[in-house]
């Protein structure tokens, strides 16, 4: 059986994931994409020659989101049936994959090839960039089900589009287009279908061109400053700044500017 979270690793620190569930449209609800992200994420953390990620999904669909077909009790969902097993199934379960990609240092990018729908949408805001391809199709749909957001999308949508879009994206569960996308900054730039992996990369390369650390403290600092006050960040920039300024890539990025040559980095 193929893995349900494709790897692949390319020379220049660039990690490409590919949901591969195309037969269900790339659910994330599913045990083994759960378990295919985690251990994908925990691979890239681990590997220090990785500079950025991109997320994708097989087929026509970025991700479906939950399963309909497994949402009745025993069906093999998280719903338990009983609502302490439910409640369990969420934690142990889908909930595990935000507070993954929130620890990752890695940036990674969402190329959002079609449909991003109730937790596709989530997962692609869980996510640092969003670029979309012109057929991608974003709903924070749960309420059309008579659920809520059980993955973290109440706190990622509206850090990423702001509470008002937020709200009317997740109390009318309507579709957005990936020009509407665009409009409300929930992705940064919309492609043609068939640019969007060569976009993706190309983003991925301007990254990737810069010093690792610098980029993994950056994106650290980003994630820290939406959940702590202007204090709190000012010290942690301090801390993480003193260590940029010991670092050989920090030392070559000047020397270079100086003498005026493209800088080269190796993450020391």
């Amino acid at each position: 059986m193929q893995s349900p979270v494709l790897y692949d690793a390319a020379a220049n620190g660039v990690v490409t994931l590919t949901i591969n569930r195309p037969d269900l449209r790339n659910p994330i609800s599913e045990p083994d994409v759960i378990e295919g992200l985690l251990a994908a994420l925990e691979r890239i953390e681990a590997d220090p020659t990785v500079r950025v990620a991109i997320l994708t999904g097989a087929g026509k669909a970025f991700s479906s989101g939950g399963n309909i077909n497994a949402m009745k009790p025993g069906a093999g969902g998280l719903n338990g049936g009983l609502p302490a097993r439910t409640r369990g199934n969420y934690r142990r379960g889908i909930q595990r994959l935000p507070l993954a990609f929130a620890a990752l240092e890695v940036p990674v990018i969402a190329a959002v090839n079609g449909p991003a729908i109730g937790a596709g949408l989530d997962l692609a805001c869980m996510c640092d960039l969003r670029i979309a391809g012109e057929s991608a199709k974003f709903a924070e749909s749960f309420v059309k089900l008579g659920i809520i957001p059980g993955d973290g999308g109440a706190w990622l949508l509206q850090r990423v589009v702001g509470f008002s879009k937020a709200a009317e994206m997740s109390l009318t569960g309507d579709m957005l287009g990936a020009a509407e996308a665009l409009a409300c900054g929930l992705v940064s730039e919309v492609v043609p279908d068939d640019q969007l992996l060569a976009a993706a990369g190309a983003l991925a390369d301007r990254i990737a061109a810069n010093p690792p650390f610098a980029v993994r403290m950056t994106k650290r600092l980003l994630w820290e400053a939406r959940r702590n006050d202007l204090a709190t960040v000012l010290e942690m920039s301090a801390a993480m700044q003193s260590i940029a300024h010991a670092t050989a890539d920090h030392e070559e990025a000047v020397d270079a500017f100086l003498e005026k040559r493209t800088p080269v980095f190796k993450g020391d």
